[in-house]
């Protein structure tokens, strides 16, 4: 096995809707956003359901120092970019044992990943951030996407952008419009962009995966008055009555760079 792979690792966002309530994990800083349609006005709300492991978010950065209260540059600013040992940003993981296993932070692993000081507690967690949503009849989709897309895209830009188009294609139009701004940012335009070879293109914006999932009120409506025992996230295996596990959303639309 190649011991690069030590360095290697990923943000992981899952999300499972069960009897009209919506569980969501996370870990890194992939983000779920719901729109929610306000019939009063008409007007689609974002509301962001998932936290973010990020240290360039303070609470973070605090977290991270509550855990390592014995290391000062647990968290380092560099390059005007705050990374949790000067490496990487996010404080949440899969993968990535090389910062979470000491016995993998050594040679033959590349220097540029070897810390100078060996180090006896994990670093990252790989323990994600759980959240219960009980959906509502006026829910109208969700929004999965990795950082690549928020990092251009406001969650309120994100879902008009769903709320205004038609649903084939949705997700390659959110693409799209986050790589509009990632040329404007850098004085270019898109077509320009995107000639760019994609393992060049790093360096212009970061890699992004977006799902949307619309729900459908009406079953949204049924589950929500199905009474069953309460379940466990964590539990390996949920025991529910027959016909209590009541789909609630049409197929995903997906897409990726």
């Amino acid at each position: 096995m190649n011991p690069q792979i030590a360095a290697v690792g990923s943000c992981c966002l899952v999300a499972v809707i069960c009897g009209g309530i919506l569980y969501i994990a996370n870990l890194g800083d992939s983000r779920a956003v719901l729109g929610r349609l306000v019939k009063a006005t008409g007007e689609v709300l974002a509301i962001q359901l998932s936290s973010e492991h990020n240290v360039a978010i303070e609470s973070v950065r605090q977290e991270m120092h509550s855990l390592h209260p014995d290391d000062s540059r647990i968290v380092v600013l560099k390059h005007n970019v705050w990374r949790v040992k000067g490496l990487i940003q996010i404080s949440r993981s899969i993968g990535d044992v090389y910062l979470k296993k000491p016995e993998f932070n050594r040679e033959p692993l590349y220097t540029k990943f070897r810390l100078r000081e060996p180090f006896k507690r994990p670093i990252l967690s790989s323990e994600p951030s759980i959240s219960v949503h009980e959906l509502q009849p006026h829910d109208q989709f969700l929004v999965f996407a990795s950082d690549g897309l928020w990092e251009h895209l406001s969650n309120e830009e994100a879902v008009d952008i769903v709320q205004n188009h038609p649903r084939s294609g949705i997700a390659r139009r959110l693409i799209k419009a986050a790589l509009q701004e990632a040329a404007k940012k850098r004085e270019m335009r898109y077509s320009d962009l995107k000639k760019i070879d994609r393992g060049v293109r790093r360096h212009f914006h970061d890699d992004i995966t977006v799902a949307v999932v619309f729900l459908d009120a009406n079953l949204v409506s049924r589950a929500s008055t199905v009474k069953g025992p309460s379940v466990s996230v964590r539990g390996g295996g949920i025991h529910l009555p027959a016909k209590t596990l009541v789909p609630c959303a049409t197929p995903v639309e997906l897409n990726s760079t």
